[in-house]
């Protein structure tokens, strides 16, 4: 019998490292503020995020990714991590969550 892989619980402790990366210039994590839009994981254990910043200039474009990455990277049951960066669509305050706006004052 092949041991399943319960990609659901995985994705839950993804995004529970996800909330611990905080933009360093907005007081909110990266995934209630919207700037991650995709988790992927296979069979593998291989996991892909699909992210953004809030602008092309963010003065973390280069770090925030690696971090990201490092971050995913030293889960236990995660093989590997790569982030991809997109900026289509654009980040927008839409993409904020209820959390995230109350918290910046924006409800």
């Amino acid at each position: 019998m092949s041991e399943t892989i319960d990609t659901a619980a995985l994705g839950e402790k993804i995004v529970r490292v996800l909330k611990t990366i905080y933009d360093p210039e907005i007081p909110v994590d990266i995934y209630e503020l919207g700037l991650i839009y995709d988790v992927f994981v296979n069979e593998d254990l291989d996991v892909k995020i699909l992210m953004t910043l809030t602008s092309p200039n963010c003065p973390v474009a280069e770090s925030l990714p690696l971090e990201v990455e490092e971050k995913i990277r030293s889960i236990n049951e995660v093989k590997s991590s790569e982030v991809e960066m997109t900026f289509d669509p654009p980040w927008s305050q839409d993409l904020m969550s209820e959390e995230a706006k109350l918290e910046l004052g924006m409800l």
